[in-house]
């Protein structure tokens, strides 16, 4: 069975649409995010739930560059979470960029992801380092970031990506 195979629908979806769900026995499998959605909206009770999905955009940052946006949604419960993503060829897939906002399951998941690309545009027209002297420092004086692992399998060890 390969790596990354829903264990509910047997698809192989691509390594950043696969969801690992911990079960009441204390196992884990892997679902995609089709059958995750499924199994939540039927936890939840929120009915007539569709799986949206959306095409892959590109967006430009402050310096012209273009990155490519892979999205994934998943249900939690009474909250819809949009995620958007950069993969970054030959590394993992949340090396690059990452947006997310939260939404009712039961609203129209194409105004969120208007929310989402708008959240993006803002984001990226702001360039928060730059170089100094040949070292990158804080252009202003506010950084976005998030907190990652440093890739290293046996330290795991934090980073922050800026």
């Amino acid at each position: 069975m390969a790596e990354n195979t829903c264990v509910r629908c047997g698809a192989i979806p691509p390594s950043h649409d696969v969801v690992s769900v911990a079960s009441a026995d204390g196992s884990f499998r892997l679902l995609c995010s089709r059958c995750f959605n499924t199994e939540m909206a039927d936890l939840a009770e929120v009915h007539a739930f569709e799986h949206p999905e959306f095409t892959p955009v590109r967006l430009s940052d402050a310096d012209g560059v273009v990155h490519e946006f892979h999205f994934r949604s998943l249900l939690f419960g009474d909250q819809l979470s949009l995620e958007a993503f950069e993969p970054v060829p030959g590394d993992d897939d949340y090396a690059g960029f990452r947006f997310q906002v939260l939404g009712d399951p039961r609203s129209d998941p194409f105004e969120l992801l208007g929310n989402l690309v708008q959240k993006m545009k803002r984001a990226l027209a702001v360039k928060h380092l730059v170089e100094d002297a040949g070292h990158l420092v804080v252009a202003e004086t506010t950084v976005r970031g998030r907190i990652e692992w440093d890739g290293n399998e046996r330290d795991r060890l934090p980073c922050v990506v800026i």
